[in-house]
């Protein structure tokens, strides 16, 4: 339910408060609008947090690896313009520079407020480096970006959870630590794993690995609410579903274009260094229009 939904909700519930001498009914609108200003507030906590970032070569070979390099590139650029910091959890990296995967806590005030309508597929058409025959193609890469959850929004339960320590290891796979710093963390009612590495304490790195895993469970644990309650609003622009194609790069054109809002932008090499923040405030705009 959205902050309007809720709004509207909890001045319908004070007008009837004000209106009836029913003492049943006052009773009732009280409890309404004690528990719409606690969604209320939820919500707007929410949007303040510290947010997860997982990005992820999809099709495209080479290409898509190297683009999914480039946005993490755009977002870290973003962050440092915000005033944000990137902490690395888990990576991995091609032997052409490329990034596999990765997943990153971004900490700063509203980043997930920010980022977190920039969850879907992102697709870039360009002539890669290595194409001879001067070709265009077309790779993809997702992103996926969820609030950072707290221990008082997840419990998790000590035998559920299986937490293997190795030695950290960089391309190639060669050690880099002489001590077993690196953790995995295997949820096992669920199967997630989360491993982290980034950190040369091995403190540090389960507690980075606890904090992506209790995002994934209350994320989870939302979705399966909010089907089972019908709240969930599948309008255009509120998908984070990594199915859904949300944005296109055409560097022959220096275009990027979002497809949710139907709005393009012709600098892109300004935005792969980072300058997203019209982008991200047009897609703010539209979602309060669209509430």
């Amino acid at each position: 339910m959205t902050n309007t939904d809720l709004l509207k909700q909890l001045k319908e519930a004070k007008s009837l408060f004000d209106q009836t001498d029913d003492r049943e009914i006052r009773e009732l609108a009280s409890e309404e609008i004690v528990r719409l200003k606690r969604e209320l507030d939820e919500s707007e906590e929410e949007n303040q947090r510290n947010a997860i970032l997982e990005i992820r070569a999809g099709s495209g070979g080479d290409e898509a690896e190297l683009f999914a390099a480039e946005l993490l590139r755009m977002y870290s650029q973003y962050a440092e313009k915000s005033g944000w910091k990137i902490e690395v959890v888990e990576e991995s990296r091609s032997s052409l520079g490329g990034v596999k995967s990765i997943v990153a806590l971004v900490r700063g005030q509203n980043a997930y407020s920010k980022l977190r309508f920039e969850g879907g597929v992102h697709r870039v058409q360009r002539v890669p480096k290595t194409e001879k025959s001067g070709r265009i193609h077309t790779s993809a890469a997702s992103v996926a970006v969820l609030p950072e959850a707290r221990e008082v929004d997840v419990h998790l339960n000590q035998a559920d959870l299986r937490i293997d320590v190795y030695h950290s290891s960089g391309a190639g796979g060669q050690s880099v630590n002489t001590t077993d710093s690196a953790v995995r963390i295997t949820h096992i009612p669920t199967g997630i794993v989360i491993a982290c590495q980034d950190e040369r304490s091995q403190l540090k790195n389960k507690e980075k690995a606890l904090a992506v895993l209790r995002s994934k469970l209350w994320e989870a644990k939302r979705a399966e609410q909010e089907q089972v309650t019908g709240d969930s609003r599948r309008a255009m622009i509120k998908t984070g579903d990594r199915s859904d194609k949300i944005r296109t790069y055409n560097f022959p054109q220096s275009r990027v274009t979002d497809h949710r809002i139907n709005k393009s932008w012709h600098n892109i090499d300004q935005i792969m260094d980072g300058a997203i923040e019209r982008m991200v405030e047009s897609l703010q705009e539209a979602n309060l229009q669209l509430e």
